[in-house]
């Protein structure tokens, strides 16, 4: 009996079902990346197996949520540019738009006494989720002793001194790609056999979608410079995370810390346990984890509105960082999915992306004790000492209510191995409970 063959969906089928994703996307990248697979490759029979996860592995080597540059790619492959344009959207747009719903409630009660006792909770369990992370992570990552030196290093760069996080992750894949140019085996790398047949080039494609998606990618920068100049609070939303746009590589929980650091310490536009309440709206949201950066795109903007009403421009701030974050992802999937059979032959960059992988277990776990400590103690200070930036923590701010929260949030979690919608609902009521009565 031969392999059953594969269907091709009309372009309103793709819709249909990239709608459907979207919608249903919950549970981080591994849960969406599952859903995906079940709906195109095992019951829709739309692509191959080996296609996916090809496709899949490319996604890890690109900047950005791998997840939505997934989708993007099922569309690109099944219907060319309008089908990786529409199912990419698709993927996201279900997210924003109840992420951008949840910051304009969080902007309008922040103030208020019971909004700010469901956020000491679901910020709390949010340590519970990131410890997950690091710990899925790390086991997936870590296979030899030189990952493991290369995430403990990393860690240390971060949280000891302060190093930017571009340089961290670019060190990592310099690093990596010598590694596997000469030594693939300290990386656990397989060795791939070369080509049999000499491929097309695809450099006509890849430059025309360079060309339109820069273009397309630039396009509200340019409107923002012309009618606000570049001392506006939209530029600088803009410009940052074009920047955040070109250094994802590992997932949303490796980029949080360089984006908390500079949106909290370089830029003021939100406080750390802020910055911990827009992760966990994020975390009960459809679609990738990045959109937290809306959250804080949201804030900034709603504080220093000028010329516009506080809630007009934080939805321009939301709308404004949505598009820089997720426009770039189109560019690389429609400049790099051409490529993609050379790409899995290239022993050097599966090197590098070995070795970012490693670093980024150190980076969530500086990202871990950066929110630990921003979410038990009310003060935090920077001390500068022989070299060293360290966060102290003032231990008579410490909060016994988030520390028992976080410690119930992760019973729940790794014991009970509850659902991370179902922990966070609970926690959130434990704040609510915790804060009536203390």
């Amino acid at each position: 009996m031969g392999p059953i063959p594969l269907n091709h969906p009309s372009f309103p089928e793709l819709v249909r079902v990239s709608a459907r994703i979207g919608c249903l996307s919950f549970g981080g990248p591994a849960g969406q990346i599952a859903l995906m697979h079940r709906e195109l490759v095992d019951d829709r029979r739309w692509v191959e197996e080996e296609d996916y996860l090809q496709a899949l592995n490319l996604c890890h080597l690109l900047p950005g949520p791998e997840a939505q540059q997934l989708a993007t790619w099922m569309g690109w492959k099944l219907h060319g540019w309008k089908g990786g344009a529409v199912a990419g959207a698709l993927f996201v747009i279900p997210g924003a738009l109840v992420m951008l719903a949840l910051s304009i409630l969080y902007g309008l009660a922040a103030d208020l006494d019971w909004f700010a006792a469901i956020f000491l909770g679901i910020k709390a369990a949010v340590l519970a989720i990131i410890v997950q992370a690091l710990l899925r992570i790390a086991g997936r990552a870590i296979k030899t002793p030189v990952q493991r030196t290369l995430a403990i290093v990393a860690f240390a760069l971060l949280f000891l001194f302060d190093a930017p996080f571009p340089l961290v992750v670019g060190g990592a894949l310099v690093i990596g790609g010598l590694i596997g140019k000469l030594r693939p085996d300290l990386l656990a790398l397989k060795t791939v056999p070369p080509a049999t047949e000499r491929l097309p080039s695809p450099w006509g494609a890849t430059v025309r979608a360079m060309v339109i998606w820069l273009a397309i990618w630039g396009a509200p920068m340019a409107a923002v410079l012309v009618f606000l100049g570049r001392d506006h609070v939209l530029w600088d939303i803009g410009v940052f995370f074009s920047q955040l746009a070109v250094v994802t590589f590992g997932g949303a929980y490796a980029v949080l810390s360089y984006m908390a650091q500079e949106a909290v310490t370089g830029f003021g536009w939100l406080s750390g346990g802020e910055m911990a309440d827009g992760l966990g709206l994020a975390e009960t949201t459809p679609g990738p984890l990045i959109m937290v950066t809306q959250f804080v795109g949201y804030l900034a903007a709603f504080r220093a509105p000028e010329p516009f009403a506080p809630i007009v421009a934080g939805v321009l701030g939301a709308a404004l960082t949505t598009w820089v974050t997720f426009a770039p992802c189109f560019l690389w999937i429609f400049a790099v999915a051409p490529w993609m059979d050379r790409l899995q032959r290239a022993s050097s960059l599966k090197g590098g992306l070995a070795a970012v992988t490693a670093a980024v277990v150190g980076v969530i776990a500086n990202l871990a004790l950066w929110f630990a400590l921003h979410v038990l103690f009310a003060t935090v200070s920077t001390v500068s000492m022989a070299g060293l930036k360290l966060q102290v923590p003032d231990l008579a701010t410490f909060d016994w209510r988030a520390a028992a929260i976080a410690v119930l949030a992760a019973v729940l979690i790794f014991a009970l191995r509850w659902s991370i919608v179902r922990t966070l609902v609970i926690a959130a009521a434990s704040g609510l409970l915790l804060s009536a009565f203390v």
